[in-house]
């Protein structure tokens, strides 16, 4: 599938928004264990063929980087849609990049015009915060998030602990999903320090009514110590490692409920 090249409205964006390289869209579940199946389906970029994020994004220059964002929420609607997700009831999590928004109203304009011409709900997308450099303004980070939940989108703030995604953005704007970051996940069935960590964010965000996701767990352990702190989403190659332009078969988990009756 051809990289859309509808023109952005917005101004900023279209300084950017031509691309002289190609990429696709993977995709990997996270799993809802309240009911064993899955919530969302996040976008990862990819190659053409399958290559690396690294491969791509490696392509992307502050010229070309606000385009770059633009095609990759295009990019995942169309694709998503043409791997059968609006057949089932999951949402699709796109990642883009905070400091690649001029004005929310208007970058979101073309990413409304492709869910519509597809007929893909907007009540139905998630969008991920990520970037790997701070986040030059977080005041304009959190007028994103207002705006985006004015028009019905969720909000995620991805890898939660790690790098500069922390509790001051936290206390900045409160989204409607963090994901924990991986390295925090990592062997917590061994390790105190990391489950007393995810406690006291899983209690903290219930407070805050922000829905927690673990990502990257691998095993077994890290899954049932998951479970046990009360964490309800999760994701990783336990479950479903990400498939190139369609919808991965996924190991369901049995809900604990399911398996104690």
């Amino acid at each position: 599938m051809p990289v859309s090249r509808a023109r952005p409205t917005c101004d900023g964006c279209r300084n950017g928004d031509v691309l002289d390289f190609t990429f696709s869209m993977a995709f990997q579940p996270i799993i809802d264990l309240a009911t064993g199946g899955p919530f969302a389906y996040e976008a990862l970029v990819r190659g053409p063929e399958g290559q690396s994020a690294a491969s791509v994004l490696a392509q992307v220059t502050p010229a070309n980087r606000y385009g770059f964002d633009q095609q990759c929420r295009v990019k995942a609607i169309q694709t998503a849609a043409a791997a059968g997700l609006l057949e089932t009831p999951a949402r699709l999590s796109i990642n883009f990049l905070p400091n690649a928004v001029y004005q929310p109203r208007s970058c979101i304009q073309l990413t409304l015009t492709t869910a519509a011409a597809i007929g893909f709900p907007t009540d139905r997308l998630i969008f991920e915060f990520t970037e790997n450099e701070e986040m030059v303004d977080p005041c304009h980070v959190a007028r994103i998030v207002e705006s985006y939940r004015e028009m019905g989108f969720g909000t995620a703030l991805d890898d939660f602990g790690a790098g500069y995604a922390g509790l001051n953005l936290l206390a900045r704007f409160q989204p409607d999903m963090i994901k924990l970051d991986m390295d925090l996940i990592r062997g917590l069935d061994a390790s105190l320090p990391r489950r007393l960590i995810i406690e006291a964010v899983v209690r903290m965000c219930e407070g805050l009514g922000v829905a927690v996701i673990a990502e990257g767990i691998e095993t077994e352990p890290e899954l049932e110590a998951l479970r046990a702190l009360g964490v309800r989403y999760v994701q990783g190659f336990l479950f479903a490692r990400p498939a190139l332009e369609r919808l991965p078969v996924v190991r369901l988990s049995v809900p604990a409920a399911a398996r104690s009756a």
